[in-house]
């Protein structure tokens, strides 16, 4: 039989509690902390966005002041500045994070079911989704974001699987779109697409090899821009449910264009037209 541990003593601190960094287990999941000034500042101004903590490096801090100030006038709740070093936000955050010397805490926000996006679609009469088939790069995805928020596109929907979560490294990416636009995460995207059609869109995919361009398509009022992963291109079963299949009418020496840049310029033509 073991002896009984003597009780252990209590730890001695030097001064106040040390505020838990990104990397704190007291300050939740680092996947929970977006950085960057635009992903931080939108976030801040999100009414549907809960945030926790605040961290702000001195060079980091007046960039937000203004965010802060128009928060509180819209009668936001929302957490003040802790001032850290850049380091400790280098130590906390993923390798490589440009985080431009500030980081939030912050809760996922509500899931937005795409029943929500076919209804509100199908009561304006007009309106363009976008659709994520595989595409697995956080970057292309905020970066599709981004350009969803710029053209006016009303979600973004991409499979709960085969999809980056929605950490600080998309949403840098997106540069605050990720408020702005819904992320909106089906369990099959080709019952998405059908689900899509009966509230009226078109499915149109994007493939190299088409021989009409997006351009040619006489597409109708609400239209699902589908988008594959760069290599594989779109699933032989969402090509099935995509009403038709165009290109874009590139010209140079390289063919395709990366996913991102492909949805840019696609969504630009829906825009103008």
């Amino acid at each position: 039989m073991r002896p009984p541990r003597p009780p252990r003593k209590p730890a001695r601190r030097s001064g106040g509690p040390k505020p838990a960094g990104p990397g704190s287990r007291r300050s939740g999941a680092p996947e929970r902390w977006l950085y960057g000034i635009h992903a931080v500042r939108a976030a801040l101004l999100n009414p549907a966005r809960v945030c926790r903590r605040l961290l702000a490096a001195e060079t980091g801090a007046p960039a937000l002041a203004d965010a802060l100030k128009n928060a509180a006038a819209r009668g936001l709740d929302r957490p003040a500045p802790e001032t850290v070093d850049r380091a400790e936000l280098d130590r906390g955050l993923p390798p490589g994070a440009v985080h431009q010397g500030v980081a939030l805490d912050v809760d996922p926000l509500p899931p937005v079911p795409l029943a929500a996006v076919g209804q509100a679609a199908a009561a304006a009469g007009a309106g363009v989704v976008v659709v994520l088939d595989h595409v697995t790069d956080p970057h292309n995805v905020g970066a599709v974001l981004r350009s969803a928020a710029a053209f006016g596109a009303l979600a973004v929907v991409v499979t709960e699987r085969h999809a980056p979560p929605v950490t600080g490294a998309l949403a840098r990416s997106a540069s605050g779109a990720v408020e702005h636009v819904p992320l909106v995460a089906v369990v099959n995207l080709a019952r998405a697409l059908d689900e899509l059609a009966e509230y009226g869109f078109e499915c149109i995919g994007l493939a190299e090899e088409a021989a009409g361009t997006l351009a040619d398509w006489p597409r109708g009022p609400l239209v699902a821009l589908v988008l594959g992963a760069e290599g594989p291109g779109l699933r032989r079963l969402t090509r099935v449910h995509c009403d038709a299949l165009v290109r874009l009418p590139t010209a140079g020496a390289i063919a395709s264009l990366n996913v991102s840049n492909a949805a840019a310029v696609a969504l630009y033509e829906l825009n103008r037209a």
